[in-house]
C-alpha cells in the first residue's frame, strides 16, 4: 500500500498497482463523471447563447438607432401608443426580454419639435394620428400639442387621425385634424373629468387599523379616504369648480377647432343622439360631425397613400412611412446661441435619487449643479410638472434653485400640465411664474398619515407592553399605538411646515399670509384662476418662459437655446429604449367605447392602489396632491396594474 493524495479529499492508503493495469473504478464513479462534463457543457452551452444573445441585441440596437437611415418622402406616423409626458421614465433594462409589456411614454417637447418640423419639410406629404392606443395627457399638455397639430393644418398639409374609440384626450387630439376616421365597429363616449374615488375608512376599520391623520388646509383632500366614507362638502366643492371649468375649456377647444362637431349633445344627453341611431355610437358620431369618415384601417391607410404615396419594397406598410423616432434624431433640437439651462421637475418629488420621471431631490440638484458648472448658463428655466410629495424634498430643491439665483441668474419658472403642492413649492424660487389656462396648480397644504396597529393585533390576540422612560420612548408606537403627547408634537410640526409653506408663497408672491392663507388650505386651481387670484404671472409655454429668461439677462430671445438639465440614461436603458421604439409598426389592438370605458375604470382602481402605496413609501411629511391624478397620463403605473391583476386573480375576476 501507498500512501496518494486525493484532490477529493484528506489522503488515505491506496492499493498499489504493479502489473500496470489501470484502477477500476466503479460504476459510481462514472455516473458522477457523466454529471460533472453534463453541468460542463450546460454552463458552457448558456455562456455561448448568453454571449451570442448580447451581440444580437446590440447588433439590433445599433441597426435601431434612429438617424441611421436616411428620412424619406412619405406621411409623419404618430403612433401614440402611450402618455405624452413631460420627462418619460427610463424603460427598465432588458424589459423587452422578459416578455412583459413596455408601455412607451412620449416627450412633450420632442413630439412638438417633431410636429413643428413637419409643417416646414416638403418631404412631409401629411401627418398621421394613430390614437387607438394613447394613453393621454394633462390638460394643459394636450391643448400644446392640439396647437401644434393645428399648425399644420393651417398650413395647408392634411392632418388624418384614426381610432377604434376615442378617449377625451384622444378627441383632443383629433379635433385639430383635417380627417377624423373611426372603425364602424367602433364609438365615441365623452366622460368628462371627475368619477368615484376610493375611500377606506370602512375597511381600515375592520382590519382594526388605526389611521392618525395629521394635516393642514380644510381642502387637503388627499387624506380623507383614510378618515372618512365619503367626500368632504369643501372637496366636493372644490372638485365641482375645477372639473366644470376644465370641462367647459376642453369644450371650448374643441368646438373651437372642429366647429362642425356637436359635443354639447354628447355631454349633457348621450342617450340621445345614440337612441335616434338605434343604438349604432359609431353612426351617431358621424351624423353629429364628430368624426368624417367610418372605415376600418384598411380603407384609412388606402386614403393616406392617395396623398403620401403608396409604399414600394419589402415593407408591410400600405403608404410611405416617416418614422417617429428617426424623424426627431433627424431635427434634434437647435444648440445655437446662449444657453439658457431647463431644470425639469418632473414627477412625484421625492428625497435621494432616481430616474427620469421621478423628481427626485438629489438627482435634481446634481443636474443642476453640474449644469452650473460646465454649460455657461445665462439664466434658469424651472420646468415644473409635479403633483408634489415630500416636503424635504421640496425644499431640497428650492434650496438648490435660490443658489443659482445668487450667483446671479434669472430664475423663471414654467408650469406644465400640473404644478401643484410640492411643485408649487419649488416654483416659488422663481422671479415668474407661467403657466397655461389648463394647468392645475394650488394645492398649497402638507399632511401626514401615520398608521398603527394595535386594535389589528388585538383581534388575533396579539398585545404589546413595555416599559417607557420618558414621554417618546418608542414613539411612534406602531404596535401600541401614539400617545397624546406624540400626536400634539406631530400635529405642531405638520402646522408648522404649513406656516412655512405660507411664507414661502407670501414671499414670492407678494401677498400677505393671511391672504395666501385664504387662497391656500390645500385648494387646486386651474391655470385661469390661479393668475387671477396672483399664483401665477403670465400665460406661456416653456418657449415663451424661456424667451423671458433670455430678456431678464439682458439677451436676444432669438439667439438663444434651451439646454436641458437632467441625469442621462444608462446604457442599458438606451438599449432597451431602443427596443420600445414607436418605429416598431406592430398593430394596436383598437377598442371599442365598452371596452374603453372599462379599461379607465380599471385604471383608476390601480391610481388609488398607486396612492396607498405612495403615502405607505413617502416622506414623513407629504406636500403632495393625491386628487390631481385623475386629471393625468393613463395608465396608471405598471407596478400599481400589477398589483391589481394579482388581487383580481385572487378574487376570480380578472
Amino acid at each position: 500500500m501507498t500512501d496518494t493524495v486525493s484532490p477529493w479529499g484528506p489522503s488515505r492508503p491506496q492499493p498499489s498497482f504493479t502489473d500496470g493495469a489501470p484502477p477500476r473504478r466503479g460504476g459510481g464513479w462514472r455516473i458522477v463523471r457523466g454529471a460533472w462534463k453534463l453541468l460542463v457543457a450546460v454552463k458552457d452551452g448558456l455562456a455561448l447563447l448568453l454571449l451570442l444573445l448580447f451581440f444580437g441585441l446590440l447588433f439590433a440596437a445599433l441597426n435601431a438607432r434612429p438617424g441611421t437611415k436616411p428620412v424619406g418622402d412619405g406621411a409623419l406616423l404618430l403612433k401614440l401608443d402611450g402618455p405624452i409626458v413631460e420627462q418619460p421614465e427610463a424603460p427598465a433594462a432588458f424589459a423587452a426580454l422578459s416578455g412583459q409589456p413596455m408601455t412607451r411614454q412620449y416627450s412633450r417637447r420632442d413630439l412638438i419639435r417633431a410636429i413643428d418640423a413637419a409643417r416646414a419639410d416638403a418631404r412631409v406629404k401629411a401627418v398621421v394620428l394613430d390614437l387607438d392606443g394613447f394613453g393621454g395627457a394633462y390638460p394643459a399638455t394636450l391643448n400644446e400639442v392640439a396647437d401644434a397639430i393645428q399648425r399644420v393644418r393651417q398650413s395647408g398639409k392634411p392632418v388624418l387621425a384614426y381610432a377604434t374609440a376615442y378617449t377625451d384626450g384622444a378627441y383632443r387630439l383629433a379635433s385639430a385634424a383635417s380627417e377624423i376616421w373611426m372603425n364602424p365597429m367602433g364609438g365615441t363616449l365623452f366622460a368628462g373629468p371627475g368619477g368615484s374615488q376610493l375611500y377606506y375608512k370602512g375597511l381600515i376599520d375592520k382590519l382594526g387599523v388605526t389611521a392618525h391623520i395629521y394635516r393642514v388646509g380644510k381642502y387637503k383632500s388627499a387624506v380623507e379616504p383614510y378618515f372618512r366614507a365619503d367626500q368632504s362638502p369643501e372637496a366636493r366643492a372644490e372638485s365641482e369648480a375645477l372639473y366644470g371649468t376644465l370641462l367647459s375649456q376642453w369644450t371650448e377647444a374643441v368646438t373651437k377647432a372642429r366647429p362642425k362637431a356637436k359635443v354639447a349633445a354628447f355631454l349633457t344627453d348621450p342617450q340621445g343622439p345614440v337612441a335616434a341611431a338605434n343604438g349604432d355610437i359609431a353612426q351617431a358620431n358621424l351624423a353629429a360631425g364628430l368624426v368624417d369618415k367610418l372605415e376600418g384601417r384598411g380603407a384609412f391607410e388606402a386614403r393616406v397613400a392617395q396623398i403620401a404615396g403608396a409604399a414600394t419594397g419589402k415593407t408591410t406598410d400600405v403608404y410611405r412611412t416617416i418614422r417617429y423616432d428617426r424623424y426627431v434624431a433627424a431635427n434634434p433640437a437647435p444648440t445655437t446661441g446662449d444657453a439658457i439651462g431647463v431644470l425639469p421637475v418632473a414627477g412625484a418629488i421625492v428625497d435621494g435619487e432616481a430616474g427620469p420621471g421621478s423628481a427626485a431631490a438629489e438627482t435634481i440638484v446634481t443636474a443642476l449643479n453640474k449644469g452650473l458648472a460646465e454649460k455657461n448658463l445665462k439664466a434658469l428655466v424651472l420646468r415644473v410638472d409635479s403633483p408634489g410629495g415630500s416636503a424635504l424634498a421640496s425644499e431640497r430643491i428650492r434650496l438648490a434653485v435660490l443658489a443659482a439665483k445668487k450667483r446671479g441668474l434669472p430664475i423663471v419658472v414654467s408650469m406644465g400640465g400640473l404644478a401643484a403642492s410640492g411643485g408649487y413649492w419649488v416654483s416659488t424660487a422663481g422671479d415668474v411664474i407661467f403657466a397655461e389656462p389648463q394647468t392645475i396648480t394650488g394645492s398649497i397644504g402638507i399632511f401626514a398619515v401615520l398608521p398603527t396597529f394595535e386594535n389589528a393585533l388585538a383581534k388575533i390576540g396579539v398585545t404589546a407592553d413595555g416599559v417607557r422612560t420618558t414621554p417618546l420612548t418608542g414613539q411612534p408606537d406602531v404596535l401600541r399605538g401614539t400617545t397624546p403627547v406624540m400626536d400634539t408634537i406631530l400635529q405642531a410640526g405638520i402646522e408648522n411646515g404649513y406656516r412655512q409653506f405660507i411664507t414661502r408663497v407670501s414671499e414670492a408672491r407678494h401677498m400677505t399670509p393671511a391672504r395666501v392663507n385664504e387662497i391656500g388650505q390645500g385648494r387646486v386651481w386651474d391655470g385661469g384662476t390661479a393668475r387671477q387670484i396672483g399664483l401665477v404671472d403670465r400665460f406661456g409655454s416653456v418657449d415663451d418662459a424661456v424667451a423671458e429668461a433670455a430678456r431678464r439677462a439682458k439677451l436676444d430671445p432669438a439667439n438663444v437655446h434651451a439646454v436641458y438639465l437632467e441625469k442621462d440614461l444608462g446604457w442599458a436603458a438606451k438599449l432597451a429604449e431602443s427596443f420600445n421604439s414607436s418605429d416598431d409598426a406592430s398593430e394596436t389592438a383598437g377598442i371599442d367605447a365598452f371596452a374603453r370605458i372599462a379599461a379607465e375604470r380599471r385604471g383608476l382602481v390601480a391610481r388609488a392602489l398607486g396612492d396607498v402605496a405612495m403615502l405607505a413609501k413617502g416622506g414623513p411629511i407629504q406636500a403632495r396632491c393625491l386628487a390631481c391624478g385623475g386629471f393625468g397620463p393613463d395608465p396608471a403605473a405598471t407596478s400599481d396594474a400589477r398589483l391589481l391583476e394579482l388581487i383580481l386573480a385572487k378574487l376570480g375576476l380578472s
